[in-house]
């Protein structure tokens, strides 16, 4: 498995080998020595969610707050999908900066996406499986989030507006600045 950090303070991208052969495929998705060996971080995964999406799909911004907060390994499982991670750590270097990659079931890459990063993505494919695997329980009362379209962090989505399909309830977060503010 080759780890690489991107560009934001304890985010990580996982590119796990891939094993073919006449039967299918064989993929080692987490391999938790490896992971602490090259990052120096350790993690605990106690829950496993699943989504599944049609093109245009997006759901985020969310994050989890306080004693609650989550860390997350996040990856497509089907089809193609844009994500994108805000760190919204306020004492951290990469505040307010953002990072978005392309994953999907063809090179199998998967995002570390650590406490304290706002998290979201957007289905490009017909559909799409999406898998995560977090750190903490979901606890509904520490729910946070952020505007998908705020004007401060001007996210590409990689699809035109008019083909979002965006839930009432994410329609409503409130910007950055407001989620952010101590």
């Amino acid at each position: 498995m080759k780890i690489t950090q991107t560009p934001l303070i304890d985010c990580f991208i996982l590119e796990p080998s891939v094993f073919k052969d006449e039967r299918g495929v064989f993929i080692e998705t987490f391999n938790e020595d490896t992971f602490k060996k090259v990052t120096g971080l350790s993690t605990n995964f106690v829950q496993d969610n699943q989504s599944k999406s049609t093109k245009g799909v997006l759901r985020g911004m969310h994050y989890q707050t306080g004693e609650f907060a989550q860390a997350k390994l996040v990856r497509a499982a089907k089809g193609r999908v844009l994500d994108i991670v805000v760190d919204i750590r306020s004492d951290s270097k990469t505040f307010g900066q953002h990072f978005s990659i392309i994953l999907d079931d063809v090179d199998h890459k998967q995002l570390f996406v650590p406490r304290g990063f706002a998290h979201g993505f957007i289905t490009l494919s017909e559909t799409s499986i999406f898998a995560y695997k977090c750190d903490n329980l979901y606890h509904k009362e520490a729910e946070g989030g952020i505007l998908f379209n705020d004007a401060t962090l001007q996210l590409d989505w990689h699809l035109p507006h008019e083909q979002l399909i965006v839930s009432a309830k994410d329609a409503a977060l409130p910007s950055f600045e407001e989620a952010t503010k101590d």
